[in-house]
């Protein structure tokens, strides 16, 4: 693990994680650990078990058996805005971005600020400007450069898309941000630039899940990479050149093992 203390508790810790779909084994023990500045990659292909795993994670699947903790705290079977307040923060695939909205809209949707606090709730204002200017200074310390911050997000591109998607989830994340498939559709330089995000949220000593089927930007960013294949990790081992037959010899269904 990167920058590991053995005498340290990991960020995020699942144990033993199960989880059934009608007759479909979904997940069948998994277990993984992610300390903060690490990124972790889950490889795996389809009906692997990944997507599955970060839902439970994020609170959108209940698991049947097994547990997920966070800095100590059991998350089990807590519903995602739980898990959200605890400082987990999902990015999915479909990013789920409001694309008539600007990128500050996004960022505060449903956590809007809203004052003076001494009103009821249905009487308070929202403060447009606050959210404006925290919505700038996040994007400016990830370096994340937007055309224009009134647009919405309609009228941007996909990395600038992705990337408003990822700054949101820093913004309200403290602990954990899980990326699924971060650069699927988008082109070599976009995909770069989000691969740099993920290298900030490191830096600044947020655990990061990574699920790609990309095994260059893999090699790029992650410390550790896990395989699943039908619900069960097959294999870890650091996704180095060296690696990169025995990580898709998992993928495709070798034998397990684990490897430095």
């Amino acid at each position: 693990m990167s920058g590991s203390d053995p005498t340290s508790r990991p960020v995020l810790e699942v144990r033993d994680a199960r989880k059934r779909f009608g007759a479909v084994t979904a997940l069948d023990g998994v277990s993984l650990v992610v300390e903060g500045g690490e990124v972790l990659a889950l490889l795996g292909d389809n009906g692997a078990g990944k997507s599955t795993l970060i839902k439970a994670i994020s609170g959108v699947h209940h698991l049947d058996s097994g547990t997920v903790t966070l800095d100590g705290v059991d998350l089990t079977g807590a519903n995602a805005m739980t898990v959200r307040a605890n400082g987990i923060e999902t990015v999915y695939q479909d990013l789920a971005l409001f694309d008539n909205l600007d990128p500050a809209a996004n960022f505060y949707a449903g956590r809007e600020l809203a004052g003076p606090a001494w009103l009821p709730p249905p009487l308070r204002f929202l403060r447009h400007g606050q959210m404006a200017q925290r919505t700038r200074e996040l994007l400016d310390r990830l370096q994340v450069s937007l055309p224009d911050l009134d647009a919405p997000v309609a009228l941007m591109s996909g990395g600038q898309r992705q990337a408003v998607a990822v700054a949101r989830a820093v913004a309200f994340s403290t602990r954990v941000v899980i990326l699924d498939e971060p650069t699927a559709a988008l082109g070599l330089r976009e995909s770069g630039r989000v691969i740099e995000l993920v290298r900030r949220l490191k830096d600044d000593g947020v655990a990061v899940i990574l699920i790609s089927h990309s095994m260059d930007q893999v090699q790029a960013v992650a410390d550790r990479a896990l395989v699943l294949r039908r619900g069960r990790a097959v294999g870890e081992a650091v996704p180095t050149a060296e690696n990169h037959e025995l990580l898709v010899s998992w993928i495709v269904g070798a034998s397990a093992g684990a490897a430095g």
